[in-house]
């Protein structure tokens, strides 16, 4: 495709068409939640964070840079915005839940490397996996079963859902809503 004089590869139409859908797709609670509030516990670095990210009708820029670096990359300590989208479908599926745990983290951004090295060294990582672009997650809730984390997410259909029950960690994203 050809836009002014650029040429954009499939890889960036299609992103380019994903951040549009995502923009569009935002769910009518999430526009409407005066506060969005989030808790997580990442496994691997031992961090936590309690944060308000949303509120009087604003994401505030500060909690949203915390939430990225409690999600970076902890193999490379590279920082990568998190969608937005991707932490009100936690904040929905949490509430949906009714859950009062943290989301225990396992994996949140993934850099090129990390990604390169994990399609290496284990199976079922996709090769242009969504936590490169910040719009996938993998987590549990310490209150909830993995199966039942599952089944909620799917049922929300806000993205793709992956339920890995060997590890114990169910894999939301931002994508076209799908399962696996």
């Amino acid at each position: 495709m050809i836009t002014g004089s650029r040429m954009l590869s499939r890889r960036g139409f299609m992103k380019l068409g994903l951040g549009a859908a995502a923009l569009c797709a935002t769910p009518a609670w999430a526009k409407a939640a005066p506060r969005r509030s989030l808790s997580f516990e990442h496994l691997h670095t031992g961090e936590r964070l309690s944060v308000t990210y949303y509120a009087n009708g604003a994401y505030n820029d500060h909690a949203l840079k915390s939430i990225n670096h409690l999600l970076r990359d902890f193999r490379t300590a590279q920082v990568f915005p998190i969608r937005r989208q991707l932490l009100d479908q936690l904040c929905l599926v949490h509430a949906a839940i009714g859950s009062d745990a943290p989301y225990q983290i396992i994996c949140g951004y993934r850099s090129p490397s990390t990604n390169e090295f994990l399609r290496r060294t284990s199976s079922g990582v996709a090769q242009h996996s969504l936590h490169m672009d910040g719009m996938a997650i993998d987590v549990r809730l310490p209150d909830t079963r993995t199966r039942h984390l599952r089944d909620v997410a799917a049922r929300l259909k806000l993205g793709g859902v992956g339920y890995y029950a060997s590890s114990n960690f169910v894999h939301l994203d931002v994508g076209r809503p799908r399962q696996w």
